[in-house]
């Protein structure tokens, strides 16, 4: 039997119908890379259906308890059909990128079907009016639901149907051993579980209350209070109530340009630089519309706590923690911001402030499935959300080689994820091949001008790029030239007048460069 951990259970028990809990991969591809040039929409369904054996998510369902009085179970669906995860359609002409994103946004806003395995495939053809996409491209968007992956374990089911060249060659290996996908648990051991689980959560939660208390109150005194006593979390119009109505925009960016970018803020990450590009976005936005606060937006930013010895990045599920980080928004300097932002995230790391993070996760593994489930319908009502952030940055590395699906190349990747109330924005910046993408996700009531926001995202990066560069060349030309070092003469001597061999010299290969 299979039971699903409480991380997992949290995102079933905190959907509403506004509020779906499911992830959204959006991959495309240039099927001129296949055999003929030419991929059918049966070629996608035998291929996947070839990959079945890659995770256990593709063939197993959810059995909930009655009043969730304890955390539901994985079995196996016995009525599995393929061809009901997988549908297809076709942009109308011109097929421009606003019809994309209308048609993803409507796309994500559909509730999963939770009577069958929690993922379906939408594929999309007709992208022929997408900028920089070569002709006859299609897309496969993907829903997962966030109780069976989270964003390192996605990466990898994503990967896992993907091949490394045109030929189909896995990306990664087929497993030595099938997945068990579990048994349907009889009353008695559902009972059996369920009365032991109460019985030692009390027990369980006072331990981990204890383990943390030495730090606790003045954990969340720094989180919820800053020096001069007032709320660090400033409201915005993030901070309302979502509606059903997703949008969806995005834009990419060079990996290798982003890391130029690094320079302006000495010992800093790609992560800061993100949250830094985000940073000025919303300074931006906001400020177009006479809505910037005083104070910092405050950004949730996942972590994975999936250890890279463990080698169980291909168990699906949940296993993250997050941490808030000050964006520096109240800063008008872009380097600034990113040096503050810098210096947060390292102190936030070196003094551990994720605490509360951790804490939670820490204790939800205690809670019986009955409290949680009620604790959860009381968060979903917006009133606690503004005090804790005013959106969600994910950054999630993929892999920087080129993938292949039926022979089709993967072109690009952009993801999206949930919203919940008074947390109406969330960023998703998958890298995929050397280039890193911003999905944004809002709804339609917080953000009507997404295209807007993409725009504000593109300009606060080329400010940022701008600087580095000039800031590089400026660097270059300070140099003083290396002191030349005397040579001492020595006596020549006398060649014979035969000709010699000369190897020439080999050239030197060009650098890329990327605007």
């Amino acid at each position: 039997m299979q039971q699903l951990s409480a991380q997992d259970a949290q995102f079933l028990y905190l959907q509403t119908s506004n509020n779906l809990t499911h992830v959204t991969g959006i991959a495309l591809y240039d099927q001129s890379t296949a055999h003929g040039g030419k991929v059918r929409f049966k070629d996608i369904i035998k291929h996947v259906e070839s990959r079945l054996d890659t995770s256990p998510v593709f063939k197993r369902r959810l059995k909930r308890l009655p009043l969730d009085f304890d955390f539901p179970y994985w079995i196996e669906d016995n009525f599995f059909d393929l061809e009901h995860h997988i549908t297809h359609v076709r942009l109308p002409d011109p097929g421009d990128w606003r019809q994309f994103c209308i048609h993803i946004s409507r796309y994500h806003s559909r509730p999963m079907d939770m009577n069958r395995p929690l993922w379906d495939m939408y594929v999309v053809e007709g992208l022929d009016g997408l900028p920089d996409v070569p002709k006859g491209s299609y897309a496969i968007v993907t829903r997962v639901h966030h109780a069976a992956i989270d964003g390192a374990s996605a990466a990898h089911f994503f990967a896992a149907i993907s091949d490394l060249d045109a030929k189909g060659t896995r990306a990664i290996p087929a497993p030595k051993t099938p997945y068990e996908l579990g048994k349907d648990p009889s009353s008695y051991e559902t009972i059996r579980r369920a009365t032991f689980s109460n019985m030692m959560s009390p027990v369980k939660m006072a331990q981990t209350m204890l383990r943390f208390t030495p730090a606790l109150w003045e954990g969340l005194q720094k989180s919820l209070k800053s020096e001069d006593g007032s709320a660090k979390v400033p409201f915005t119009r993030f901070n309302q109530n979502v509606s059903p109505h997703k949008v969806f925009d995005a834009v990419g960016f060079q990996l290798d340009d982003m890391k130029k970018i690094r320079a302006l803020a000495e010992g800093s990450t790609l992560n800061d630089v993100v949250l830094a590009v985000c940073s000025g976005a919303l300074r931006l936005y906001l400020a177009h519309h006479g809505e910037l606060p005083d104070d910092s937006l405050i950004a949730v930013a996942p972590i994975n706590a999936r250890s890279k010895k463990s080698g169980n990045a291909d168990k699906p599920g949940n296993n993250i923690s997050a941490m808030n980080v000050a964006l520096a928004t109240h800063l008008k300097n872009p380097v600034s911001r990113l040096q503050t932002i810098r210096d947060t995230t390292q102190q936030t790391k070196a003094a551990k402030s994720g605490l509360s993070a951790r804490m939670m996760t820490d204790l939800s593994k205690h809670i019986p499935g009955a409290t949680m489930a009620g604790v959860a319908r009381v968060l979903v009502n917006g009133q606690f959300a503004p005090q804790l952030c005013n959106l969600f940055i994910s950054n999630v590395p993929g892999p920087q080689v080129p993938l292949y699906m039926n022979g089709a190349k993967t072109i690009t990747q952009y993801g999206m994820a949930p919203l919940s109330d008074g947390m109406g924005l969330f960023i998703a910046t998958p890298s995929y091949n050397g280039e890193i993408t911003f999905g944004i996700t809002s709804c339609r009531n917080i953000m009507p001008d997404v295209h807007f926001f993409r725009e504000c995202l593109k300009a606060s990066y080329e400010e940022l790029f701008t600087i580095a560069v000039k800031t590089a060349q400026k660097s270059a030309s300070t140099k003083k030239p290396a002191k030349k070092t005397p040579v001492k003469k020595t006596p020549v001597k006398k060649v014979s007048a035969k000709k010699t061999a000369r190897t020439p010299a080999k050239p030197t290969a060009k650098r890329k460069t990327t605007s």
